[in-house]
């Protein structure tokens, strides 16, 4: 099943960019597709590959940061090629 996944990962402390860029990277490793705009970060792929991608960068993610948020949207379908018809 493909699933697209919308990531905002907002560290909530001083010097937070190297938190969020490590993310962001990590996630642009995998072999999944990684879409980026100024916001948020998109990652598309089959569930079990993208769960099990997030579920690792995610605790790391955690784990170098003293306060966070992450907002995550899951749709099921693979949203990467949508564009507006209006």
């Amino acid at each position: 099943m493909k699933i697209s996944v919308e990531l905002t990962l907002t560290p909530i402390q001083d010097e937070y960019e190297p938190a969020i860029i490590n993310f962001i990277k990590k996630l642009r490793a995998s072999h999944l597709t990684v879409l980026e705009n100024p916001l948020s970060t998109q990652v598309y792929g089959e569930y079990d590959d993208v769960m099990q991608l997030l579920t690792t960068e995610i605790k790391e993610a955690f784990e170098l940061i003293e306060r966070g948020l992450l907002f995550m949207k899951i749709v099921k379908s693979d949203r990467q090629d949508y564009e507006p018809h209006f």
